[in-house]
């Protein structure tokens, strides 16, 4: 077999199936990542899959360095050990920095390994 190199991977092109906003948390399957630019639903856009990003947690989450971060799709935000519904993504991101209780953003980065609910 042979293979043959076609991008790093740092941002991938996506199909939208819904629109988003430049900055908005993006989740297809497995794949996570931030909208780069807006996005039209149907249209073709890029999604930055590497690097940290801050995003929002639920207000009474407490996230310590390491914690294993689910996108919630229904409530727009990360969070810990959420019971997974459709359009969710478990095990999404690792936390990079810590978030206190009443804090509503947190450092992540994403995992590349997230299962789809």
């Amino acid at each position: 077999m042979t293979t043959t190199y076609v991008q790093d991977g740092d941002v991938l092109d996506i199909t939208a199936g819904s629109a988003y906003s430049s900055g908005d948390v993006v989740a297809q399957g497995a794949v996570i990542g931030i909208a780069l630019g807006d996005i039209a639903s149907g249209d073709v856009g890029a999604i930055q899959v590497s690097g940290v990003f801050t995003v929002t947690v639920p207000t009474a989450t407490v996230v310590a360095v390491g914690d294993v971060m689910d996108w919630d799709a229904s409530a727009s935000n990360f969070g810990k050990g959420i019971t997974p519904a459709s359009g969710d993504v478990e095990n999404a991101a690792i936390a990079t920095g810590a978030s206190a209780n009443g804090v509503v953003t947190c450092d992540v980065m994403f995992t590349k390994a997230g299962t789809p609910a």
